[in-house]
Parts: C-alpha cells; sequence; structure tokens
C-alpha cells in the first residue's frame, strides 16, 4: 500500500494546549510547587532596587544634612538585601530540582506512552504512516514539551510576574513615569502577536518536513545496499537536499519571524528609556522626586523591559509546544485495534482446520482486493497460494493472523470464528518465516529463543540440527553465544532464512506460514531451506506463499489466486493437467529459467 506523511498541521492550538495540560496530571503538584518557588524568588527580588534606591537616598540625605556619610541605616538596608538575595537563591536551588526532577518523570511516561500505543496500534496505521514521522514523535517531539518544561512555563510565568510587579513598584515610585514607560507596551504586544501568527505556520510546516527528512535518513541508512547496487547515490542524495532545503527555508524563516519581535520590541523601550530620563531628570531638578527613586525606577523599567524584550523566545517557544503537542497527542489519540471480544473463545487443543467462508476484504473500503473467497482446508494440509503480484495472496495470511479483519464473510480455525478469538490467541497458533529475516542484535541463542524464551539447550540445538543450520552455528567462534551484527551482515541471505525456521520450530506452533520464504537465497540455499521446510511443516496445517512454483510441487492443495479470487485448486499435478493458469505460470518460469 502506499505510504503517507500524517498531517502535522496545527488545527487547533487550543485543543493542543488542553491536551498538554492534561497530561501533566499526577505532576501539577511538584510543577506548581516549583512555579511558586520561582515566583516567590521573582518577587523577593523585585524588592532589591526600591532597597537599593532607599540606600542612595540615605547616603544622600546625610552627606547633604550633616557633611559626612552615616553607615547605620545603609548597613541595615545591606543585611536586608543579603537576605533577601540568599533566600531567593536557595528558593531558585528547589524550583530547579523539582521542576528537572518532575519533567525526568513526564517525559519518561510519555515515551513510555508512545511506545507502548505503537503496541495497540493496527497494522494498518504502519502501512500508512513512515517510521520518520513517528520517530520524529518520540524524539524531537518530546524533546520541546521538555524543554517547555524546564524552561518554557518557568520563563513564561516568572516574566508576567515580572511585568506586574515591576509596574506595581514604578506606579508606586512616580504614576507619571510609570505612564510614560508602559505606553509602548500595547503596541509591543499588538507587533508581536502579527509576529506570532505568522510564525506559527513556519514552525507547524518545519515539524512536518523533519519527519519527512528522518523517514528519508533513515530509509536511506537502511537500504545503502539496493541504492549502491543500483547507482542510486545522486538521485536519493537530490531528494536528500530537496527535503532539507525546504527544512532549512521553513526553520530559517520561522525563528527569523520569531527573533523579529527582540529588536521590535527592544526599539520600543528604548523610546521609553528615553521619556523617562528626559521627565525624570526634571523632576528630580524641581524637587519632585529623589535620585535614588529615579534609580530604582530605571532599574525597574530595565527589568520591565526584559521580558517585553523576551517574548521573542517565549513565543518561539509556545509556537514550537503546541505543534509538538499536536503531533503528540495526535498519535496517542490514532485509532487502536478493536477490542477482542469479551468472553473470548480459545482452542484448548488444535487440529488446524481452517476454512474461509465468502471472505471479501478491501484496504481502502474501496478497492477490493479479496472478493467472495471460500476456501476449505483440512488439518495438516499443506496449501500453497499462488498467483501474480498484487493477486491478493499476502492478504489472505494477513487476514488468517487477524492483522485485518474481512469486510464481510469470516474465517474459522478448528470450527470456532477468529473474530472470537484474541487477537494474540490467533497469533500463537502460527509461526510465521517471512520473506524479509527479521534478526536482531544480539546472540544466536538470543535470536533462536525469541518466541520461546523458555526453550532449553537441547531444544535449541534440536531445532537448529533440523533446521541445518547447526554446523555454521558450532563454526562460529563463540558457537550459539557469538554476537549477530544489527543489520545481521556476518552472515548470509540463506543462513538468515535457517536461523528463523529454527526460530519457528523452537517456538513449535501448530500451524506455520511460509511468506516467499525461499525469494532471496541461491538455488544451493533453496535447498536446504526446502529441507528445512519439510520438517517444520511435517503434521502441520501450513500455508505457502511462492513465487518459484518448483518449491510447492509437494503441496497438498493449492490454490491459484488472480485479482483476489481462486480461479483453480490441486495438486500440482492435476493443475498441470487442466493446461490453465496455474500451468501457463509455471510453464513460463521454466521457460524463462532456459
Amino acid at each position: 500500500m502506499p505510504r503517507k506523511v500524517a498531517d502535522q498541521k496545527p488545527k487547533d492550538a487550543k485543543k493542543s494546549l488542553r491536551a498538554f495540560l492534561k497530561s501533566l496530571k499526577g505532576f501539577r503538584f511538584l510543577i506548581i510547587v516549583s512555579l511558586i518557588f520561582a515566583v516567590a524568588s521573582n518577587v523577593l527580588g523585585l524588592f532589591s532596587p526600591k532597597l537599593l534606591g532607599n540606600m542612595t537616598n540615605s547616603a544622600y540625605s546625610s552627606l547633604s544634612e550633616t557633611g559626612h556619610l552615616d553607615f547605620e541605616p545603609i548597613k541595615l538596608i545591606a543585611i536586608q538585601l543579603i537576605v533577601i538575595y540568599l533566600v531567593a537563591a536557595v528558593l531558585n536551588y528547589f524550583e530547579s530540582y523539582l521542576i528537572a526532577y518532575a519533567t525526568a518523570k513526564y517525559t519518561k511516561q510519555l515515551r513510555t506512552q508512545i511506545v507502548e500505543k505503537i503496541s495497540r496500534l493496527p497494522i494498518s496505521y504502519f502501512d500508512k504512516v513512515r517510521f520518520g514521522d513517528t520517530l520524529s514523535i518520540y524524539s524531537n517531539d518530546t524533546d520541546t514539551l521538555w524543554d517547555t518544561l524546564t524552561e518554557g512555563l518557568t520563563q513564561i510565568l516568572t516574566s508576567l510576574t515580572t511585568i506586574i510587579g515591576c509596574m506595581i513598584m514604578m506606579f508606586l515610585i512616580s504614576p507619571l513615569l510609570a505612564l510614560v514607560a508602559v505606553v509602548v507596551v500595547p503596541i509591543s504586544v499588538f507587533l508581536v502577536s502579527k509576529i506570532a501568527k505568522k510564525a506559527q505556520k513556519f514552525f507547524a510546516s518545519q515539524r512536518k518536513t523533519l519527519g519527512n527528512l528522518n523517514s528519508h535518513i533513515e530509509e536511506d541508512y537502511s537500504g545503502q545496499l539496493i541504492i549502491k547496487s543500483n547507482s542510486h547515490e545522486d538521485a536519493s542524495l537530490a531528494e536528500f537536499k530537496k527535503i532539507n532545503e525546504k527544512l532549512y527555508e521553513e526553520s530559517w524563516r520561522g525563528q527569523f519571524l520569531g527573533s523579529l519581535a527582540f529588536p521590535v520590541v527592544h526599539t520600543l523601550t528604548n523610546l521609553g528609556y528615553v521619556g523617562v530620563c528626559v521627565l525624570g531628570g526634571n523632576l528630580v531638578l524641581s524637587g519632585k522626586i529623589l535620585i535614588g527613586s529615579i534609580q530604582a525606577f530605571v532599574q525597574y523599567l530595565s527589568r520591565f523591559n526584559r521580558p517585553l524584550t523576551n517574548l521573542s523566545e517565549i513565543v518561539v517557544t509556545v509556537q514550537q509546544t503546541l505543534a509538538a503537542s499536536e503531533r503528540i497527542f495526535n498519535f496517542l489519540d490514532e485509532p487502536e485495534e478493536e477490542p477482542d471480544p469479551s468472553p473470548s473463545k480459545t482452542l484448548p487443543k488444535v487440529a488446524g482446520a481452517i476454512e474461509f467462508n465468502h471472505v471479501s476484504f478491501s484496504y481502502d473500503k474501496k478497492t477490493p482486493i479479496i472478493k467472495d473467497f471460500s476456501a476449505k482446508i483440512e488439518p495438516g494440509e499443506r496449501v500453497a497460494i499462488v498467483g501474480p503480484t498484487g493477486a491478493g495472496k499476502t492478504t489472505i495470511i494477513n487476514l488468517l493472523m487477524r492483522f485485518y479483519d474481512p469486510d464481510s464473510g469470516f474465517i474459522t480455525i478448528d470450527g470456532v470464528p477468529t473474530k472470537e478469538m484474541k487477537r494474540s490467541d490467533v497469533r500463537r497458533l502460527f509461526g510465521m518465516v517471512l520473506q524479509d529475516t527479521w534478526l536482531f542484535s544480539g546472540t544466536v541463542e538470543d535470536n533462536l529463543k525469541y518466541g520461546n524464551k523458555s526453550a532449553s539447550e537441547k531444544t535449541i540445538k534440536t531445532a537448529a540440527k533440523n533446521a541445518g543450520i547447526d554446523h555454521l552455528i558450532e563454526s562460529m567462534k563463540n558457537g550459539y553465544q557469538s554476537e549477530i551484527s544489527e543489520d545481521s551482515d556476518n552472515i548470509s541471505a540463506g543462513e538468515k532464512q535457517l536461523l528463523t525456521i529454527a526460530r519457528a520450530m523452537i517456538e513449535n506452533p501448530p500451524m506455520m506460514i511460509l511468506d516467499e520464504a525461499t525469494s532471496n537465497v541461491d538455488t544451493r540455499a533453496e535447498a536446504k531451506i526446502q529441507e528445512a521446510f519439510e520438517k517444520i511443516t511435517k503434521g502441520r496445517t501450513s500455508f505457502i506463499i511462492a513465487h518459484r512454483l518448483s518449491t510447492i510441487r509437494n503441496a497438498d492443495l493449492i490454490l491459484v489466486m488472480k485479482d483476489g479470487n481462486i480461479i483453480e485448486q490441486g495438486t500440482h499435478t492435476e493443475l498441470l493437467k487442466k493446461n490453465g493458469f496455474y500451468a501457463e505460470l509455471y510453464n513460463s518460469q521454466f521457460s524463462d529459467a532456459d
């Protein structure tokens, strides 16, 4: 099925914000306490300019009145300042500790929710959304929320506290000077809000493009063998440059607009300084205000302007948080697999009789893939499913494993409809050997025990011997404890396939599915794999999907599919005698081989 990138453009900022705040449940107490400490520390700091102004006024008064400096009142004010600074430092320490602890716990929980969500998503989600998009949500977007919690929330709250507190203190010192100082605020807010709206769309688009870039890099990295073998390096690099250029354009435009607020606000606040200095000088000369009060007022004005000039950073933080929040919580709201039936049916003993009853299915509910498919498989039969690409062979397996459910009709195992069973119970009935041989970094033994962690050493070695892979394992330096690399590139494609067959043997399922399991190996490896197949399918109901028709001659039943329908069925000999579509496929393969 074609893959597409999930829409990442924010559609409802309020909804994203509500979802983010709701997700903080369980951490709100720690976050609120840390924010209270931050605000308290900030409020204490608001008294220091006033005290410093009083210190200047006290020194000026004593010098002008007595001709010498009286240190007693200055000493008292200095002690008050030291106490304020110490208490503020302690509050800052606890605020930093609490917010760091709460944020670490929160992001740990969020990442766990994302991984758990992945396990609950239907296979259809992975058919539609690229790996890089989900990886970007897991890493980049959760990091954005981390930054917001550790710095953004505190910065926003302390900035608001500073603005309000400084405004109050300035009005207490001189209402006239305060009016001159704050007249630029509504202009600044208006301009910043306009800039923020323009920046938002670039940040949203940046997140989407970053997901595309991650997907492209992941695909290129994992597909280097194909890229190099097809001399596709230049085309791949050109595609990367195209996406990277788009990300560059969106990033710099978003950052530019986000940071544009700083010079705008800075220019306006400087005009406020000019007005305060001119008017304040006249008030001092006329004796209407003391020099120390002007000193304090200028300090408050500086503190008042600082969060205003930082509005650009706050705007960037808010916009990035909204974009990241929407991506994360839209992902967590993705439709999950329908709940298993309750109560569900189980099979205490599996014979392996399977029946497809008038099954129809389409991936998009528009284009039929399987049309009124019916088939009856007896216990222990080896069933081969053949047909051209797109005939619906793998879709049959997807339905059998309940990766998807039929649009109409039903499938039974030993007479029990699979929809009346838990998905996990259905899937445990089958062992799968696929065309893509998935092995992970770890020892050979760990890979073999993947489906049966409690398997004994004897069971593992017996399975390896039956799969014809024991000699290879024992020839390795550390035998069953030998490490397989992340891409398992230290063993051949045929050896990988034999390992997956041994893994399926150790799992010892009642039934088997072999999906194009010999398509990537040479004739010699195919012979070994076929021999292992004979052992693993003996006495088990088995489904074999194969393009190489020579590998399914011994099947008990061959289902020939075309356009979602069974058009022929029978044994290899019977189908050749019919001289129909199967005979045409079979003869064309041998003609091609010749």
